[in-house]
């Protein structure tokens, strides 16, 4: 279990890293993330709502797969605002930040923690 969390936590870092670092190295204006995260989201969300019912795994995995994609075009989209001045509330671009990492972490841990089972 402690490898599960590891490779989670690692992971988690590495995307952010990495999400980060091609922003601040390109420059580009991500602004037009936002209603495609904002489609994913609504989607991601029809689909939870379909698996309480449904009780699929695979269902459950995609949309954990899917929402790794969306937070990683979050922090995308939400490092770009802050570069470009389009974000002049810090806190509120702090805490998108950590809800995107949490969600990338909580993900990343339910797809490992799936693939390790006996």
């Amino acid at each position: 279990m402690g490898d599960v969390i590891g490779m989670a936590l690692g992971g988690t870092a590495l995307v952010f890293f990495c999400c980060s670092a091609y922003v601040l190295t390109t420059r580009k204006d991500m602004s037009f993330l936002g209603g495609m995260l904002m489609a994913g989201i609504v989607v991601v969300l029809i689909g939870m709502v379909a698996n309480i019912f449904l009780q699929l795994s695979a269902l459950h995995l995609a949309i954990s797969a899917v929402f790794i994609l969306i937070s990683s075009g979050a922090i995308l989209y939400e490092t770009s605002n802050i570069i470009h001045g389009g974000e002049t509330n810090y806190i509120r671009a702090t805490v998108s930040l950590y809800v995107s990492l949490y969600n990338i972490f909580v993900s990343l841990l339910s797809i490992l923690g799936f693939a390790s089972r006996d």
